[in-house]
């Protein structure tokens, strides 16, 4: 593979962006050696941590940081730190690869500019990320960059699944469910199949991918069939900060009774509703469950989210016919224990049945002994599967 023996990652966010370096190893594989964000961009305590492989993470407070200066400083960390001559690829997550890239692609000059003619599909995410794919691809021209799309998962999911209610002709324009959350259903189904086997992978799955944002997934023979997100990553279920689906007369009501605007409305779904909406404190799943037994707004954005969640989680067991194994992941799904009790009571019909010492313990397998239904956690890891794909563009799937 020759002396170039690293591969950068990146993940760029409306108010962060990290970074990952993994080495290949002799054997092709991925070790991850450090990692790198600059979190809280354009807000007060704009913080720049380092973590790297058996070291202490370092935090650095940034003072007055907008996008462009966070670019900047992260270019330059970059130069001090990892030698250029070391880096074989970068790879991007781009989260919105509209109707037609269903693989990841080497970024070129021609693709960049067809990657701006999506912004409208992603007004959310996708300024930054073409902004600093912009900025590292003229600073480190002779590196190869690629671009791995968080919607190509479900390219190709049964088109029943893909198809909006609205008339023929817009779907011309694009307007389908695309899905999104594709890179950790990637790493999510691939981590599965190693920890339960291919069989268990094969079957009939439910991902539970529960973040700030958040969406479930359905997938069968290792193909999706269906996911709660459609056409924007606002859609689907409650999240920290977003509405998830809403009925389509609520903007054309908010516009007559109290003039919100297009821009507003869209502001408002995405970074004004959610957990921090309902409860009016807290986009933070934690400090909401510390509050809920004192403050009913708390209990009721909580209660909301679950239920929301469990409603999700039958709709697609209906779309598979039936489940066999059901997947937590995400911070919220990964780390809260009385979360993923709560979503799971009333779900036996489902064949589920917790073990409640392994779901306090944290384990893997956290379903109980005569459960029909698996029950597991994995911790996602959308970096890993960049750097694969970026690798497998390189250097081929070998």
């Amino acid at each position: 593979m020759g002396t170039k023996s690293n591969i950068l990652t990146v993940n760029a966010g409306s108010s962060s962006i990290k970074l990952d370096l993994f080495s290949i190893n002799n054997s092709g594989g991925l070790e991850r050696v450090l990692n790198a964000a600059i979190t809280r961009i354009g807000q007060a305590g704009a913080l720049l941590s380092v973590s790297r492989q058996d070291d202490e993470k370092q935090t650095h407070q940034l003072d007055g940081v907008d996008y462009g200066s966070a670019i900047d400083h992260l270019v330059q960390w970059l130069v001090a730190e990892v030698p250029l001559e070391e880096i074989a690829a970068i790879g991007h997550r781009v989260v919105h690869g509209g109707p037609a890239h269903s693989q990841p692609e080497l970024l070129t000059d021609d693709l960049e500019r067809e990657l701006s003619s999506l912004i409208a599909f992603d007004p959310g995410h996708a300024p930054a990320a073409l902004q600093l794919i912009n900025v590292l691809r003229q600073q480190f021209p002779d590196v190869p960059q690629m671009a791995c799309f968080d919607t190509a998962f479900f390219h190709d999911m049964p088109r029943v699944a893909q198809q909006l209610p609205l008339p023929r002709k817009y779907e011309a324009q694009g307007l389908r469910r695309y899905g999104f959350h594709g890179l950790s259903y990637n790493y999510l189904l691939a981590a599965f199949g190693e920890m339960a086997g291919e069989t268990a992978a094969n079957g009939r799955v439910i991902f539970a991918h529960l973040g700030s944002g958040a969406s479930l997934a359905a997938t069968f023979g290792g193909q999706p069939v269906d996911t709660t997100m459609g056409f924007t990553s606002a859609s689907g279920i409650m999240m920290s900060s977003r509405t998830g689906d809403l009925d389509p007369g609520i903007i054309g009501f908010l516009n007559q009774q109290g003039g919100l605007s297009i821009e507003d409305y869209g502001h408002m779904v995405n970074f004004e509703s959610g957990l921090v909406g309902v409860s009016e404190t807290s986009a933070d799943m934690y400090t909401l469950l510390q509050a809920e037994t004192t403050d009913e707004r708390a209990a009721e954005a909580v209660n909301l989210f679950v239920y929301q969640v469990k409603k999700s989680i039958g709709a697609l067991a209906a779309s598979l016919g039936g489940l066999d194994s059901l997947i937590f992941s995400g911070g919220i799904g990964e780390q809260s224990p009385l979360i993923r009790q709560r979503v799971v009571e009333g779900l036996g019909f489902l064949g589920i049945e917790l073990d409640d010492t392994a779901n306090q313990q944290q384990a893997e397998l956290i379903s109980a002994p005569h459960s029909t239904a698996g029950v597991h956690v994995i911790a996602t890891d959308e970096a890993q599967v960049i750097a694969r794909q970026a690798k497998e563009i390189l250097y081929g799937s070998n």
